[in-house]
C-alpha cells in the first residue's frame, strides 16, 4: 500500500561523488525535461515516483556512501514510496554483477556512458539536439564545464579508467556552444573539468589544444570568469599559462593535483614524472603566471611510502606552501595496479601522516592570508548565510577554498551572483573578511 501520494512521471536525481559526475546529472535532467518529466535535484521532501542515484565509486567512503543511499531508497521502494528506482554512475559501472545481486529492488543498474539507456528505460527520447545542453544544480552565476570523458593515464592507485573509459574530448565547437548557452542563462564563471584537462585535444585533434579552447572560451561574451581543474602535471601545456596571462577572464587559479613527491613513490604510482621535473613545473608556473593560486592534491600511505618518502613530501609542502592543498589517505582498490601490491602502511599511520600535512597547510594558508590584511579583491557572491555574504576571489574554487566574508549589515546588500570589490580587514586559516569598497 502506498503510504504517500506520489506525482507521476515525476524523478528526483540524487548525485554523489565529484563535479564530473554533477554534470552527467545536469545533462541527464535535461534530457528528462525535455521528456516532459518534471525533475528535482536531491530534494529531501519530494513526491516523485522515481529515484535515480548517480553513484561515485572512487574510493572506499564514497562506495559506501552510495550504497548506503542506494539502500535507502530500496527501503523506501519496499514501503510503498517509490514506483522505481534505478541506479546509475560509477560504482554502476564498476560492480553492476554485484550490485545486481546484493540489492535486487533496484529495477535497473545503468554504467557512466549509459544514458541513452536509462533515457529508453524510462520510455523517454534520447534527444541528440539537446547535447550541451543541461538543467544547472549550482548558482546560475557558475557551472561546471567538462571538455572530455574518460582517462588515458596509468596512474597505479587509481580505478577511474575501469569507470569512465578512455580519454574522449568534446570539440571545441560543441563547447563554445555550450558555453554561449550558459552565458545567455546568466552563468558568469566556468569551472574547466576532466579527469586530465591537459591531455585535451590529442584525442581529437592529435596535438594538445588546451589553449585554444582557452582562448575561444573567454571570447565568449558574458563569462568573466574561466578556471581550470585537475591538470595533470606530466607533459604539461606550458602555452595555457600565456593564455592566462593574456586574457583577463582566466582565473590565475590552476587546480594540479601531484599526488607525491619523492622519486620512489612518484615511480611506484605510474606518474611519468620526477621530483627535479615537478619542482621545476611549479618553479615555471609561479614565474609565468606571478600571483596564480596553485591548488594541488596528495596522498598519504601508498603501497612502499617509507617515513623518509613522507618525510621528503612534508618538506616539499613547507617549501613550497602551495595556495590550496588537500591531501587523502590511500585506498586499497581492486583492479589497479597498486592492488597487486602490498597495503603496507598502517591505516593509523596514513592518517597521522594526513594529518600533519594539513597541520601544516593550516599555517601556511594562515601565513598567505595575513599577507591578504589591507588589500583590495573582485569578489564573486555565492550566497547569503549567518550573517554574511559569502564569496570567492579568482583565485578560490566552490566548495574546496577559500571564501570571503562580508557583514549582512542594514547599510550592506549584495545580490548573489554579482561581483563587487572588497577590502580584507581580518583573516582565518581558510577565510578572508572583509568590507565592500564604495
Amino acid at each position: 500500500m502506498k503510504v504517500r501520494s506520489q506525482q507521476a512521471n515525476k524523478v528526483n536525481v540524487i548525485t554523489l561523488g565529484c563535479s564530473k559526475n554533477l554534470v552527467d546529472s545536469e545533462v541527464l535532467m535535461g534530457q528528462l525535461q525535455a521528456n516532459n518529466f518534471q525533475v528535482t535535484h536531491e530534494a529531501e521532501k519530494s513526491d516523485a515516483n522515481i529515484v535515480i542515484i548517480n553513484t561515485c565509486g572512487f574510493i572506499d567512503n564514497a562506495k559506501q556512501e552510495s550504497i548506503d543511499m542506494i539502500l535507502r531508497y530500496a527501503d523506501e521502494k519496499e514501503a510503498g514510496k517509490l514506483d522505481k528506482l534505478y541506479v546509475t554512475g560509477c560504482l554502476s559501472q564498476r560492480y553492476k554483477d554485484d550490485l545486481e545481486a546484493e540489492i535486487p529492488q533496484v529495477d535497473a543498474y545503468f554504467g557512466t556512458l549509459e544514458l541513452p539507456q536509462l533515457l529508453k528505460t524510462l520510455e523517454a527520447d534520447y534527444k541528440h539536439e539537446l547535447v550541451g545542453e543541461r538543467l544547472l544544480t549550482t548558482p546560475r552565476h557558475y557551472a561546471y564545464f567538462k571538455i572530455a570523458e574518460g582517462c588515458n593515464r596509468p596512474c597505479s592507485f587509481c580505478a577511474i579508467p575501469l569507470m569512465r573509459g578512455k580519454h574522449v574530448d568534446r570539440s571545441i565547437e560543441d563547447l563554445v556552444k555550450e558555453a554561449k548557452r550558459l552565458a545567455s542563462m546568466g552563468t558568469k564563471e566556468l569551472i574547466l573539468i576532466a579527469q586530465d584537462l591537459t591531455y585535451y585535444g590529442l584525442e581529437h585533434y592529435g596535438e594538445r589544444k588546451l589553449a585554444d579552447l582557452l582562448r575561444n572560451l573567454s571570447d565568449v561574451n558574458g563569462i568573466d570568469w574561466i578556471r581550470m581543474q585537475y591538470a595533470y602535471p606530466s607533459q604539461f601545456p606550458l602555452e595555457a599559462l600565456d593564455v592566462m596571462m593574456e586574457r583577463e577572464n582566466i582565473c590565475k587559479y590552476l587546480d594540479m593535483p601531484l599526488q607525491h613527491i619523492s622519486d620512489s613513490q612518484l615511480k611506484t604510482m605510474r606518474r611519468g614524472i620526477s621530483k627535479r621535473r615537478t619542482v621545476e613545473l611549479v618553479d615555471t608556473i609561479r614565474q609565468r603566471v606571478p600571483g596564480i593560486a596553485l591548488r594541488t592534491t596528495l596522498i598519504a600511505g601508498h603501497p612502499g611510502e617509507t617515513e623518509q618518502d613522507f618525510e621528503e613530501l612534508y618538506d616539499f609542502v613547507e617549501k613550497t606552501k602551495f595556495e590550496r592543498l588537500g591531501i587523502f589517505t590511500y585506498s586499497h582498490e581492486e583492479s589497479t595496479h597498486s592492488h597487486t601490491l602490498a597495503d603496507d602502511v598502517p591505516a593509523e599511520v596514513k592518517q597521522s601522516r594526513a594529518d600533519q600535512i594539513m597541520e601544516l597547510q593550516q599555517g601556511i594558508s594562515l601565513e598567505l592570508n595575513e599577507q591578504k590584511v589591507g588589500q583590495t579583491y573582485k569578489v564573486l557572491f555565492d550566497r547569503k548565510e549567518s550573517g554574511y555574504f559569502v564569496g570567492r576571489t579568482e583565485f578560490d574554487s566552490p566548495e574546496v577554498d577559500n571564501e570571503v566574508l562580508v557583514p549582512a549589515t542594514p547599510d550592506t546588500y549584495v545580490p548573489i551572483g554579482s561581483f563587487a570589490t572588497v577590502k580584507i580587514n581580518d583573516v582565518s586559516d581558510f577565510d578572508l573578511y572583509g568590507e565592500l569598497v564604495k
